[in-house]
């Protein structure tokens, strides 16, 4: 059988949100499609093409209810008169039976629908229509042979639920927030307690979530919650099984009334008596990788028991469930590692005898994004001092490593040759071509010291970063353009030119990187505009208050790079050598 295919006219690069809806549509067994808030469809699976008879290329962009809802007679429906219509307006969700949909042949198929609110990425507010018919189209039978038997409403919304929690769990990276949305998608839907059980990376059993729901009020319960004893190897028992991926089971009190085989055991008897649990339905948390725990969702207000006929949907739940615990975990190890290799990268800054100096830097949002800024001061040989910010061009743990290869020469460099700052980055430019794998870097390298009359003085080159800004203590502020040259890596070998500036004492010199500027839909003048206008605002703060209120103002809020900065601050009186 050919696989379910998804469409979509979203043309933004694919993420999270992108990502969920096609797996949800791809997912529902009947005929599914989203609508923007405008009732335009903008994705549909290939169920609905084969019950429509319509290419997805004739439903994208065109409005569902206009192109799709008729009468009994095959007349256009009025939106007067649409209940699907009006539940879209309000938000709503909504079910019916016994309306009909136009088909590309011009013939009218009888349908029951339900719509449900769909969120895409967290801000986009859609609509998820999912619909069968009781008539299997011709071209259907010819293809797959008998007609089946009908399916009824409640499949419908079994399959709404399984979209709406591929689409919940998918669309975020926080293992926490992630077991708090599968909490809100049971309960109280199909059960009134909801009980989650980790095994932790060191192979030990959390209880990380007892939640019960009084109507549509969750509760906490943290007495239930914690450390729970190691899975036995041979147990029998249902949350012991389902610790070992075993399998699932539909449990009550009385199975942990016998005399308990383990701790967990013990640990289960404690919570049917403190829950009043009287059925309860306890499913691995599989991934594809492992067993991540166990869900046990328990029946203690609701009528009706749990059977094994639940277990199938329950056991679909936690399967998206494990796989977004999976991700996140995965995530969050990723950019655990990334920010502890860059943390440890990221040196301690020297005494100058004089200036102040302060560095910050900001990881990314995104774990893959961290990576290739960093920042440097270190005393020379001759007892001036080094200052350095660059950014090797990636955003992932190879531009991390590639940034400690390029710092790493340029502190060689710069210790063993008292060079003016343009030639030891023409010999690191040299060195990054043919010993490392960076692809190209920007930089800017300066020397610090002091004149004659213990004044500060600057001596720089920048190859292809964002200048330097420098903010004079009554708020005046100047990039530093001249020294620019190209950036490293591109194999193109010219001269790089030096500049020299001394700095005004109570002045303040800025090297950033370009995270702090850069936003999509924002030109850099408009962010090199709003770095200097803060910058200006604060010249008056302390050093540490100056840098960590600039960050918070002129860091964009959409930005995906991480930021390094560097600060320096001169002093208002002459330092003595």
């Amino acid at each position: 059988m050919e696989p379910e295919r998804t469409r979509s006219v979203d043309q933004r690069p694919p993420g999270a949100g992108g990502t969920a809806l096609a797996g949800a549509l791809a997912a529902i067994g009947a005929g599914a499609y989203v609508v923007d808030d405008k009732g335009c469809i903008i994705a549909v699976n290939a169920r609905a093409e084969q019950l429509l008879a319509r290419p997805a290329a004739e439903l994208v962009g065109r409005d569902a209810h206009d192109l799709l809802h008729r009468d009994a007679h095959g007349q256009p429906m009025p939106t007067s008169r649409c209940s699907m219509r009006q539940a879209f307006h309000a938000r709503n969700p909504a079910q019916a039976a016994g309306d009909w949909f136009s088909r590309g042949d011009d013939s009218l198929l009888p349908v029951s629908w339900l719509v449900t609110p769909y969120d895409i990425q967290g801000s986009e507010t859609a609509t998820l229509v999912v619909f069968h018919t009781d008539r299997q189209p011709a071209d259907d039978r010819q293809h797959t042979g008998p007609v089946p038997r009908p399916q009824p409403l409640t499949e419908l919304e079994r399959l709404a639920l399984l979209a709406e929690t591929t689409t919940q769990l998918t669309s975020t990276l926080d293992v926490q927030e992630a077991l708090r949305r599968l909490v809100g998608l049971v309960a109280p839907r199909l059960a009134d307690w909801v009980i989650i059980d980790l095994i932790t990376q060191g192979d030990e059993v959390w209880r990380n979530t007892v939640v019960h729901a009084d109507g549509h009020t969750l509760k906490h319960h943290e007495e239930l919650e914690g450390p729970m004893p190691p899975v036995p190897e041979q147990s029998p028992m249902p949350l012991s099984r389902a610790l070992r991926g075993v399998a699932s089971t539909v449990a009550g009190p009385e199975t942990y009334q016998q005399t308990p085989d383990s701790g967990i055991a013990v640990e289960q008897r404690r919570l049917f008596e403190a829950t009043g649990i009287r059925s309860a339905a306890i499913v691995p948390l599989r991934s594809a990788r492992d067993v991540l725990g166990a869900l046990t969702l328990g029946r203690a207000d609701r009528t009706g028991d749990f059977t094994t006929a639940d277990l199938p949907l329950i056991e679909d739940i936690a399967r998206r469930a494990a796989l977004a615990v999976d991700n996140a975990r995965l995530y969050q190890r990723q950019r655990k590692v990334a920010e502890t290799m860059q943390n440890h990268l990221l040196p301690r800054l020297p005494s100058l005898g004089g200036p102040q100096m302060i560095a910050r830097y900001l990881p990314a949002p995104d774990a893959s994004q961290v990576g290739g800024d960093w920042y440097d001061a270190f005393r020379l040989s001759d007892n001036a001092t080094a200052l350095t910010i660059g950014d090797v061009v990636g955003h992932d743990l190879e531009a991390a490593a590639g940034m400690a290869q390029v710092r790493n020469m340029l502190r060689a460099y710069a210790w063993s040759r008292q060079d003016p700052p343009s030639r030891i980055v023409e010999r690191l430019d040299e060195a990054v071509t043919h010993i490392t794998n960076v692809p190209m870097a920007t930089m800017i390298f300066a020397r610090l010291d002091t004149t004659g009359n213990g004044h500060w003085e600057l001596c720089w080159t920048n190859a292809g970063h964002p200048p330097p800004l420098l903010i004079t203590r009554n708020g005046l502020t100047h990039y530093l353009t001249d020294g620019h040259g190209i950036l490293l890596g591109t194999g193109v070998r010219e001269s790089r030119p030096d500049a020299t500036l001394v700095l005004p004492p109570g002045s303040t010199l800025l090297l950033y990187t370009d995270g702090l500027i850069e936003s999509a839909g924002h030109s850099l003048d408009e962010g090199l505009g709003r770095l200097r206008q803060h910058a200006a605002a604060l010249a008056h703060r302390p050093l540490a208050a100056f840098t960590d209120h600039l960050l918070r103002r002129v860091r964009p809020e959409d930005n995906d790079d991480d930021v390094a900065l560097l600060a320096l601050r001169i002093p208002l009186e002459p330092t003595a050598r």
